[in-house]
């Protein structure tokens, strides 16, 4: 009878768990949580050190890697890497692969902790920080000022990257601040107002076989209209209509497209040196791909999609982000 209660329980609870685990892009089973260190930017030594910061009386925190081989003399882009839902920083740390690509060219990295696991991006996404209105821009805002202001970040070269809801935050950053100079969704959309943001290079990869958030936009499988204590509405534009709005804040020229493979990739030029650029990988789900993917007994309990093989994500987006600082206007 005991044994049945248990069963009971787990069955109860697995499809919130396999909801918000598809917003995290597979990395549920890979956190290693930590308490974080509370001590200054400016003491840290190379490697990842973590860290917190006080926004609206409550205490929040990231993590920061930089590498051992860094130039602490001159400018060096910063990269924020921001989790799914039922993520951590630790579990983007290491789930995605930022940090060897920033041992490799020579950045840095910020890996911030949403509240819940989650991030507000509207008032109907996602989880309880948006259902109790955080203000998560405020506390990434917090963290780019704090980490230039203690390290040579070259503030021309501030860049934001998340997978799903981390991904919805990276659109609402650039939506609200004139912080980033490129951002880079991975299986994301774009929700709530953006009425006037500043030109911004865009590079967003989605899967055409999404169903979480699906590429022609809408409601996907996991959405919940909002309600309840964990709000999950996704209801965002097609993707390439998206991708257009950008188009046109930034002003761009009409975009090309090429196909190598499965992957099919539309490229903006715009002035000012931006681009805006949208890469689609056929067949592929809601993850990111190039990651090491979910354990197999997660894959299979949580019916999550598996990485894509046929594109880096983290290469392809650190490569836009390489050749696309902020200019002016």
């Amino acid at each position: 009878m005991v044994r049945y209660g248990r069963w009971r329980h787990l069955l109860a609870v697995l499809p919130l768990v396999g909801a918000l685990t598809l917003l995290a892009g597979c990395g549920m089973f890979r956190d290693d949580p930590k308490p974080h260190d509370v001590g200054p930017v400016s003491t840290m030594p190379s490697g990842t050190s973590t860290h917190t910061l006080v926004i609206d009386g409550q205490e929040r925190g990231f993590r920061l890697y930089l590498p051992a081989n860094l130039a602490r003399s001159t400018g060096v882009p910063l990269v924020v890497m921001l989790h799914g839902a039922l993520g951590t920083g630790s579990q983007a740390e290491t789930a995605y692969g930022w940090n060897a690509m920033a041992d490799r060219e020579g950045f840095v990295v910020a890996y911030p902790d949403g509240l819940s696991r989650s991030w507000a991006v509207s008032p109907d996404c996602c989880g309880p920080p948006a259902r109790d209105g955080v203000d998560d821009v405020a506390f990434i805002q917090q963290l780019v000022s704090t980490v230039a202001d203690q390290l040579p970040v070259d503030r021309a070269r501030v860049y934001a990257t998340g997978i799903s809801n981390g991904g919805m935050l990276a659109y609402r950053l650039a939506c609200d601040t004139k912080l980033f100079a490129a951002i880079g969704p991975v299986a994301a959309t774009q929700l709530g107002p953006c009425p006037s943001p500043a030109p911004t290079s865009v590079i967003h990869i989605h899967g055409t076989a999404d169903q979480t958030v699906p590429l022609d936009g809408g409601p996907g499988k996991r959405d919940n209209d909002g309600t309840g204590r964990n709000p999950v509405k996704i209801d965002g534009p097609p993707i390439p209509d998206l991708l257009g709005q950008w188009r046109k804040t930034d002003g761009c020229d009409a975009p090309v497209t090429t196909a190598s493979g499965l992957v099919s990739t539309s490229t903006a030029t715009c002035p000012g040196g931006r681009a805006v650029e949208l890469v689609t990988v056929d067949d592929a789900g809601h993850q990111w791909p190039g990651a090491a993917g979910p354990r197999p007994e997660a894959q299979r309990l949580l019916g999550l999609d598996p990485p894509a093989t046929a594109l880096d994500a983290t290469e392809t987006i650190w490569r836009f982000f390489d050749t696309h600082a902020r200019t002016g206007g």
